[in-house]
């Protein structure tokens, strides 16, 4: 199933290139974003937000950095992790607004331990995750566009201390959307 999913997103792409192959538009934005987001097992969903550069490699293809703040309860609100993901994502644009989404992310967490969990010490950890997802851009203007965005992400926090938890699923979807100013 993997293997299908890849050679379907690389005939795309491959597409794409070959198919807005002409001057780039908007090469280069940058802009915050806002959003929410459920992880699997987590108790609720909540807000996030945070920032992003794209840089646009020709009109099919870019890249994507970007940096969010999120925070997330587990066990009725015995686990709470606080993240900083850092996450670089490649864009592909089958049409001109309309994108695709495959990268990785490097997750710094905080892990605190609450209600019957106490006795267990706070710990800082980093996991690598991998997303996938889809997105829209509006130009308002020359300058400005506006994005939308969904992801899924695959994650797997380690709450190996606490009993019980290794059926506990990490992975999330998140929709944002955000505001790009154009920089060059």
């Amino acid at each position: 199933m993997l293997s299908k999913v890849m050679r379907l997103f690389t005939g795309i792409m491959l597409f794409s290139v070959i198919a807005y192959a002409q001057e780039i538009r908007n090469p280069t934005s940058i802009g915050p974003h806002i959003g929410w987001y459920k992880s699997t097992d987590a108790d609720e969903g909540s807000l996030m937000f945070g920032g992003a550069i794209k840089i646009k490699l020709t009109n099919a293809l870019g890249v994507e950095g970007s940096v969010d703040y999120r925070t997330e309860n587990y066990r009725n609100k015995s686990v709470m992790v606080r993240s900083w993901p850092v996450m670089v994502t490649g864009l592909f644009y089958p049409v001109e607004n309309i994108y695709g989404a495959v990268g990785v992310g490097w997750y710094n967490s905080e892990v605190d331990y609450e209600n019957d969990l106490d006795y267990l010490p706070s710990k800082s950890e980093q996991d690598f995750g991998w997303h996938f997802g889809a997105g829209i851009e509006i130009p308002l203007s020359k300058n400005v566009i506006i994005n939308g965005d969904f992801r899924y992400t695959f994650l797997d926090y380690n709450f190996e201390e606490v009993p019980g938890s290794d059926e506990i699923n990490s992975d999330m979807f998140a929709i944002t959307a955000g505001i790009l100013f154009v920089i060059n």
